[in-house]
């Protein structure tokens, strides 16, 4: 299968930080998403959820970072992702993640990363959502 990008939700950015385990699917995505190992898309809107959650009182205590550790990991997302603001769309299973759906529709042959089922079990017609196992397994190397 082939794709453009990857737009990676933040159940799996959270899991990549928490994992003690460097060789997990979850870490080894968040590794390449810091690396810029291959091409992924964020919004505005999946990069405040990402803070968000990572600045939630239990995942802070989780991963120990300070809010300003959280700030400069998130820069470095940033700096090599694509940057896309697509228009508002709706359907996902759950209403919060429609901006998942927009940025999936917003160009041609991406996919969505997640360990949420409802996700994967539900795609926008013509759309890719994968688990993050599957999803290295389209990886090179």
């Amino acid at each position: 299968m082939k794709y453009s990008a990857a737009i990676i939700d933040t159940n799996v950015v959270i899991a990549g930080l928490l994992t003690g385990n460097a060789e997990s699917p979850t870490a080894r995505i968040l590794d390449g998403m810091l690396k810029g190992a291959s091409p992924f898309l964020l919004s505005t809107a999946l990069l405040a959820e990402y803070r968000e959650v990572l600045l939630r009182e239990k995942i802070r205590a989780l991963h120990g970072l300070a809010e300003r550790d959280v700030d400069v990991l998130l820069a470095a997302l940033a700096a090599n992702a694509i940057v896309r603001e697509p228009d508002a769309r709706s359907g996902a299973p759950d209403a919060k993640d429609d901006h998942l759906w927009a940025l999936l529709q917003s160009p041609a042959e991406s996919v969505l990363v997640t360990g949420d089922l409802a996700l994967t079990k539900r795609p926008p017609e013509g759309s890719i959502v994968l688990q993050p196992r599957a999803f290295l397994a389209l990886l090179p190397g």
